[in-house]
């Protein structure tokens, strides 16, 4: 039996950040798998993704990335209440300003939400193999 290799990734720099958005360029997500726990301060959201870090074999993985410490979230060009609507991620930068850090994801069409934090705690799990 095949040994299933399910990636967990914990990133806590710029360099981190940036291994995390690489694995999770063109992830799908949908809107209704998108949630921001604000009295545990955190944002997480679900997505569909071609595991890049797997070369030999393009498999696709259902993953979850979690930010922790998250103080506030603005999303753009989001249709909120469309729950079925799904968004292609793009990229995951910051920007430091200040004391903070602004974590950006960036979607296809121009959509984006900004995570605003006092510190960089990302971690990204995989749940489980699509076929």
């Amino acid at each position: 039996m095949e040994k299933k290799y399910l990636a967990k990734i914990i990133a806590n720099d710029q360099e981190g950040l940036q291994m995390i958005s690489t694995c999770m360029a063109g992830a799908k997500v949908r809107i209704e798998n998108i949630k921001y726990l604000k009295t545990n301060k955190i944002f997480l959201f679900s997505a569909d993704r071609i595991k890049v870090e797997n070369e030999d074999q393009k498999k696709k993985t259902n993953s979850i990335c979690k930010f922790e410490f998250i103080d506030e979230v603005k999303s753009k060009n989001i249709d909120q209440k469309n729950q079925e609507l799904i968004l292609e991620l793009i990229g995951i930068n910051y920007l430091k300003n200040k004391d903070d850090y602004e974590i950006n994801l960036i979607f296809d069409n121009n959509a984006h939400i900004v995570l605003s934090t006092e510190t960089i705690e990302v971690r990204l799990e995989d749940q489980n193999e699509i076929n």
